[in-house]
């Protein structure tokens, strides 16, 4: 990484200098920097609204950059140790749908964990693509899903040596990481691609002692998501791929679905955010790491839960371990992770990242504080005292098992029928069920309802988890295929 270059921000300095001219805006966006909006203005702040603005020759264009946006790109690349950096104002879902579409044609397969966020399997029913599911172990004590062995992932190739291409998940939403480099090594060995999931992984790119990123391992796309971890404006996010990947390829694919209306307000965030990790990230993540590691052990010393870390690594499904991620296990209480979820928002005024049936993940990042970390051990105790109640009765595990009978797209453009829930046991569905966040679906396009998953939908739906995905927005009703 050329540190000199990185104290540079392209995007950051053109906006700067287009403002300080005083333009005169006969052009988008209608709020003429602010002035025909006051409301607006008064509420995000006059800074804000005189640098949102359009495309023009002194800043680039999203589509096709040529200057102050292909610099930051440029840098970009550099600080993430990638062949190119592409700037994603969609979000990271349109990150991991440009992997999926650079690489997989209709009808060619991809290999996959079947725990990917819904935006993978949305790039099938767009592509055409075919999944190949490879299903991720499961832990039995804390109900959720792993990553996948390296044995699993062989298991796939042998059986689809035809496959175009390996995804994986670096990390999981719960922080684990499959052996991306003995994946990859494998995947290269029988020519497929390797795409790389990192919306929760941009600081395995400048922290020390983290699980390897992506393009350090060798894969060929990573889609990061740099708001998470990473201090840039919600949407903002980076497509990175190796230099053995045609840039132009990409470029052509991400401009089929992302707007070309790019947000300089995200842009300009993205390389402010850039600048700041590739000149501090060692010292930011450093500080992360202390803050979560103390988190967790207050929280393990209340005693029923259990925030787990790198001593259940395995060496296989649960590979390695985020130890930024507060993950705590919550059942051993006799509540479910969205139970204490609710309590933490409701009674004590905190908002954790999302609680499952079994578990809540606390994001901890460059933003928070000591007393903030010390005020969530203190409502947890309290919940355990206040709120207590017995395990019996508790569904146990967050990983259903699919049964594939159409793929994605086959299903999702099919003849479809509206029936309640109770009445489609053995149909295929035609849409997603899925609780959002974390937006892994429970049931995808094409895959069978079984009485399971009907049961984890209503026990779901009963601990106060957010559905979503199907056309019916109360989930009583589910399309399924004629």
């Amino acid at each position: 990484m050329d540190i000199i270059a990185q104290k540079k921000a392209p995007i950051y300095d053109a906006l700067i200098k287009y403002r300080n001219k005083r333009i005169v805006p006969f052009d988008v966006p209608g709020h003429k920097m602010g002035r025909g909006n006051p409301e607006l203005t008064d509420f995000l702040g006059q800074k804000c609204l005189t640098t949102d603005v359009n495309s023009s020759k002194p800043l680039d264009n999203l589509c096709h950059p040529v200057s102050v946006i292909k610099e930051s790109e440029e840098l970009a690349a550099d600080a993430f140790g990638a062949g190119h950096a592409f700037f994603i104002v969609n979000g990271t879902t349109s990150a991991v749908q440009a992997m999926i579409l650079s690489t997989c044609k209709s009808g060619e397969k991809i290999i996959m964990p079947r725990n990917v966020h819904r935006s993978a399997i949305n790039a099938l029913i767009l592509s055409g693509a075919v999944p190949v599911y490879v299903n991720p172990s499961l832990n039995k004590h804390l109900g959720i899903p792993l990553g996948m062995s390296v044995e699993a992932v062989r298991d796939a190739i042998t059986k689809h040596p035809d496959a175009k291409a390996v995804f994986v998940n670096n990390p999981t939403y719960y922080g684990i990481c499959s052996n991306i480099k003995e994946i990859i090594s494998l995947a290269h060995e029988n020519n497929m691609k390797v795409l790389a999931d990192e919306a929760h992984g941009t600081h395995f790119y400048f922290g020390d002692g983290m699980p390897a990123s992506a393009m350090s391992a060798g894969a060929d796309y990573a889609a990061v998501s740099m708001h998470k971890s990473g201090g840039s404006l919600t949407q903002s996010s980076f497509l990175l791929i190796s230099d053995k990947v045609s840039a132009g390829h990409v470029r052509q694919i991400i401009n089929i679905t992302q707007t070309t209306s790019g947000s300089y307000l995200l842009m300009s965030s993205l390389d402010i955010s850039r600048r700041k990790l590739a000149l501090e990230g060692k010292e930011i993540f450093k500080k992360v790491q202390k803050f979560a590691n103390y988190a967790r052990r207050e929280i393990n010393e209340i005693g029923g839960y259990y925030a787990f870390a790198k001593e259940l690594c395995d060496g296989g499904a649960f590979y390695d371990f985020d130890v930024t991620k507060l993950s705590v296990h919550t059942l051993d209480i006799g509540l479910a992770g969205i139970e204490v979820y609710d309590i933490l928002r409701d009674e004590y005024d905190i908002q954790i990242e999302f609680g499952d049936l079994g578990n809540i993940l606390a994001y901890i990042s460059i933003g928070d504080r000591e007393l903030n970390l010390e005020r969530l051990v203190g409502a947890l105790a309290d919940i355990k005292r206040l709120y207590k109640g017995r395990k019996n009765g508790m569904f146990d595990h967050e990983y259903i098992e699919p049964h594939v009978c159409l793929t994605p797209q086959q299903a999702f453009y099919a003849e479809k029928q509206s029936l309640p829930l109770k009445e489609s046991i053995g149909k295929i569905s035609a849409e997603f069920v899925m609780a959002y966040p974390p937006g892994i679906p429970v049931l995808a396009p094409g895959e069978l309802i079984t009485d399971e998953i009907l049961n984890y939908i209503k026990y779901a739906k009963e601990k106060g988890s957010f559905l979503t995905g199907t056309e019916d927005l109360s989930i009583e009703n589910i399309n399924i295929v004629k």
